[in-house]
């Protein structure tokens, strides 16, 4: 399947994911958010698929909504409906995949940019990486996921903060808040995402799938439901053949060789 704006391509297990809107700065309109859903279900449907990558062309990682395609609408609030409902499933599979999702961010994130990066399992940022919601500068409100995602973050105040205020937030700051893993210079984004992507497509994808909906569900339920749903996680977890591999391989004390089943 080919797309117009995204590129999309799976190598070694990886698949990666490229925001391809370099001279609108990888603004969203409504053809980008259903191509990221199309591509989303691919990774979800693929077994072949353990570990996915988001990244962009160009200067910027995502300057959030086109709001250029906003106001060619004839509707502009039944447009950005349409947009948020294909964006918001992609964020959706992204989330309860078993595939680790990793963003690797250049330039600005920003609007719905910053809460795609939010959203993924991990993020990796340039010294120059800038983060900023921008919503309520133009009298929006926040969508993709974000008010789900950074007050689990960075709490309830700092949340608040960045969406009344549109305060940005460098690279270090957004690592120190936890809104990033790590800060590379720009020379070494590429293969220090690689590299994570390999070693993570390496690893028992089946177990990371589990690792995500433990996480995912944990904020929502009690003490004793959340330990019970660990239970039968590590359970099930016990009975695929990676779990096998890995307990043969710690008592045989070799590295373990994981399948992702």
């Amino acid at each position: 399947m080919s797309y117009e704006n995204i590129l999309f391509d799976i190598r070694e297990g990886v698949a990666r994911i490229t925001l391809n809107r370099p001279k609108a700065a990888n603004a969203i309109d409504l053809l980008t958010a259903q191509e990221l859903m199309s591509a989303a279900i691919r990774c979800d449907e693929d077994p072949q698929v353990r570990t996915v990558v988001i990244r962009a062309e160009g200067k910027m990682f995502c300057a959030g909504g086109d709001l250029a395609s906003f106001a060619g609408a004839e509707s502009v609030p039944a447009y950005i409906k349409e947009i948020t409902t294909h964006l918001h499933a992609a964020i959706s599979r992204f989330a309860r995949m078993r595939a680790p999702v990793i963003a690797a961010v250049q330039g600005t994130a920003a609007g719905a940019g910053m809460s795609l990066v939010a959203s993924t399992d991990l993020a990796i940022a340039v010294e120059s990486a800038k983060f900023t919601m921008a919503y309520t500068r133009v009298a929006l409100a926040p969508d993709g996921s974000s008010t789900y995602y950074l007050p689990r973050l960075i709490g309830h105040r700092r949340t608040l903060e960045l969406m009344l205020t549109n305060r940005t937030l460098s690279a270090a700051e957004a690592a120190d808040w936890g809104i990033v893993n790590q800060v590379v210079p720009e020379a070494d984004l590429v293969s220090t995402v690689d590299a994570l992507a390999a070693s993570l497509a390496q690893g028992p994808t089946q177990a990371y799938g589990f690792v995500k909906k433990l996480v995912l569900h944990s904020g929502n339920e009690s003490l004793e439901t959340q330990m019970e749903l660990e239970t039968r996680a590590i359970s099930d977890a016990s009975r695929t053949a990676d779990a096998r591999e890995g307990m043969e391989a710690f008592f045989a004390k070799r590295a373990p060789k994981y399948q992702g089943n």
